[in-house]
């Protein structure tokens, strides 16, 4: 027998890396439901093999948010290349003015910054292009 607890069977995601594309997660098979424009202020996008997120006081970082069935999350954050990230709460401040509390995903130690990729900036802007960030930020996003 399974007990239902309240819990919700889809969370909201706050995704600021290419899994902002609801196009490419899609394309694997997932069905990203609600996406909206926002941001998340205190935080600063760092840059290494792949995108993280870390604390700073006048920090701002675009992205989309998301609600994704719980076991399409876990699906998604299985692969190797993403394993490493955990989940933490964020609170997404939406186009509107409202703000919502996400998961955000992060690696728990962030690249020191000597790391590049300027493949996976040059992606990133063209994602951010995509989805309609602003585009100062799409411009500002470089490895």
């Amino acid at each position: 027998m399974r007990y239902n607890f309240g819990m919700a069977e889809r969370a909201t995601v706050f995704f600021y890396g290419l899994f902002m594309d609801p196009e490419a997660l899609q394309e694997r098979g997932l069905r990203p439901c609600d996406p909206r424009r926002a941001h998340v202020d205190r935080v600063a996008l760092r840059l290494g093999k792949r995108a993280t997120l870390v604390p700073h006081p006048e920090g701002r970082v675009c992205g989309v948010l998301m609600t994704l069935m719980h076991s399409e999350i876990d699906r998604l954050y299985s692969a190797a290349s993403v394993a490493a990230y955990r989940p933490e709460p964020a609170l997404a401040q939406l186009e509107d003015g409202t703000a919502e509390v996400a998961l955000c995903f992060n690696l728990p130690t962030a690249p020191d910054g000597a790391t590049t990729n300027p493949e996976y900036a040059a992606a990133l802007q063209s994602v951010a292009r995509k989805v309609g960030l602003p585009e100062h930020y799409a411009t500002g996003l470089s490895g």
